[in-house]
């Protein structure tokens, strides 16, 4: 029977609950997605919006992410919350870092992504995340980094201008309608960065939300990590 791919559809995976433990002696709660069938060829280490309006590591698009993309794109995604943040999967330790503290929270994804050997890192941040993954992302030796609906808040303009000539991709998905950023301003403020994959997406929220957004966000992930599948199925 085929079944149409929408709203709270969750394909196939192993998934295994983790916890991450921070040089600042924190445990932090999350979930690795893998594909059932084959080894995954990336690995999309995911930072979910900002935890005091409501962001956590089920923020729907990283559960997502994570429901479809290990059966659909072969790859692994790894989503976590980040301390003080609660979610069905349990609680990180911890309070809110103001995104300066949260650096140790990343650090700790990165070292389990390189004990569990999983491939091809990539950062894929939303909003919040996005900020985290701008000021130390590249301490890591990952492939790039997705900004989905990045607020430019808390990231510096030096922070921004040190992706340039990094040697890491650096993608930046804009919604047209943004509350925060919108293309205009976001392409003069990653002006920096000559490289910068730019993609504005008509009509798009900074919530993403409803199925047509969530595709169109998904598949501008699978086109940096693994464009040899697409077009995403839509039923499975």
């Amino acid at each position: 029977m085929t079944i149409d791919i929408k709203g709270a559809t969750e394909l196939p995976a192993i998934r295994e609950d983790i916890e991450l433990h921070t040089s600042d002696g924190l445990t932090l709660v999350g979930e690795l997605a893998l594909p059932v069938s084959a080894d995954p060829v990336a690995t999309l280490v995911t930072l979910h919006p900002l935890p005091t309006a409501g962001g956590f590591m089920d923020s729907h698009i990283l559960r997502k992410a994570a429901a479809r993309l290990p059966a659909l794109a072969d790859v692994a995604v790894l989503r976590f919350n980040f301390r003080g943040v609660s979610s069905p999967r349990g609680t990180s330790q911890g309070e809110f870092g103001h995104g300066i503290d949260e650096q140790h929270d990343l650090a700790a994804a990165m070292a389990f992504v390189a004990e569990r050997g999983l491939p091809n890192p990539w950062l894929v941040g939303w909003s919040f995340g996005t900020e985290v993954t701008l000021k130390y992302g590249l301490q890591y030796p990952i492939e790039g980094a997705i900004l989905l609906s990045p607020p430019l808040h808390r990231a510096t303009a030096e922070e921004v201008a040190a992706w340039a000539g990094s040697g890491k991709r650096l993608v930046a998905v804009i919604p047209e309608l943004d509350t925060y950023l919108q293309p205009p301003e976001a392409a003069e403020r990653f002006s920096s960065v000559p490289e910068l994959e730019f993609v504005a997406v008509e009509g798009g929220k900074h919530l993403w939300v409803g199925e047509e957004q969530t595709y169109r966000v998904l598949t501008e992930i699978v086109a940096r990590v693994n464009p040899a599948v697409l077009p995403l199925p839509r039923t499975w």
